[in-house]
């Protein structure tokens, strides 16, 4: 990147993560929380709770009074062995819920999906975000999509695909490899004309990853800083911290999610994707308070 380039690019991402974090500005919030709308009926977490579209919208209204400023909207399951859907399956998922929801709230309208097509119905019903989990890898007309609308994009780290992603990942430096990836994915999108503001880069704990390879990340957020984009961590209420605490599923990793997201903070990541919005607020409220030294 020329120094050009460059300062061009530090000067738009700091407009847009103004108007991204617009509604967390007040009180001293500078983080941004995503919350998760599942209208899938398989999501290791919450499937089949908010499949109609009086369901899904009413949690998104609710995850909008906790504190969210973006909602993502997904209609297709990416847990470890979930298998795919069809293009056509999607897009009647999730394209009434947006259309509605951009009718009804001011907020940021997320994608979580996969396929370029998808994305475009998604940005024409009014989503202002496409949250891809594959990092363009699977459908690379995705690139194209971003760049004719100028959406925000999340650009994820996962290594494989849902289906087979957690069978014996292997990596011999994952933080290494995550950024090589970051500046490869990065530069390819944008040699197809995708603005450098327009990247949230999220490293993808639990896609294609062991425990281990989740905690190597985690302890080495701050190695991303110097790539100059905005961080987002996928974590809430995921196997990894099962693992570590044992517990009996998905229901009792509350308490493990909220250490991990204050972690993150602390190290530098400012969008966090969860279920449980407020709790997420609340805790990331105090930590910033702790470390940005106000009350």
């Amino acid at each position: 990147m020329i120094m050009a380039e460059r300062n061009a690019y530090q000067n738009l991402t700091k407009k847009s993560e103004t108007s991204i974090l617009s509604r967390t500005s007040q009180g001293h919030r500078c983080f941004s929380i995503m919350g998760i709308l599942n209208v899938t009926p398989d999501s290791f977490y919450d499937g089949d709770r908010y499949r109609s579209i009086h369901r899904a919208t009413d949690r998104a209204h609710e995850m909008i009074e906790e504190g969210a400023d973006i909602v993502d909207v997904g209609g297709e399951s990416t847990r470890p062995g979930a298998l795919g859907i069809s293009e056509e399956e999607e897009i009647r998922r999730v394209i009434p819920v947006i259309e509605r929801l951009a009718k009804e709230t001011p907020v940021t309208l997320s994608v979580d999906t996969t396929k370029a097509e998808v994305a475009r119905r998604a940005i024409d019903a009014g989503a202002t975000m496409v949250n891809d989990v594959s990092g363009f890898q699977m459908d690379q007309r995705m690139a194209d999509v971003i760049a004719g609308s100028g959406v925000r994009t999340v650009l994820t780290h996962m290594r494989g695909v849902p289906r087979d992603m957690q069978k014996q990942p292997k990596y011999e430096n994952v933080t290494q490899e995550v950024y090589r990836f970051f500046k490869a994915q990065v530069s390819w999108a944008v040699s197809k004309g995708v603005a450098f503001d327009r990247f949230i880069l999220d490293p993808g704990i639990g896609f294609g990853k062991t425990v281990v390879h989740n905690l190597e990340l985690l302890r080495s957020l701050d190695s991303f800083s110097d790539l100059e984009m905005p961080l987002l961590i996928g974590l809430s209420r995921k196997s990894f911290i099962g693992k570590i605490q044992q517990d009996a599923g998905p229901q009792e990793r509350l308490s493990g999610s909220l250490a991990a997201a204050v972690i993150a903070y602390l190290h530098g990541v400012r969008f966090f994707r969860v279920h449980d919005v407020l709790e997420t607020k609340k805790a990331l409220t105090i930590a910033s308070a702790i470390r940005e030294g106000h009350g």
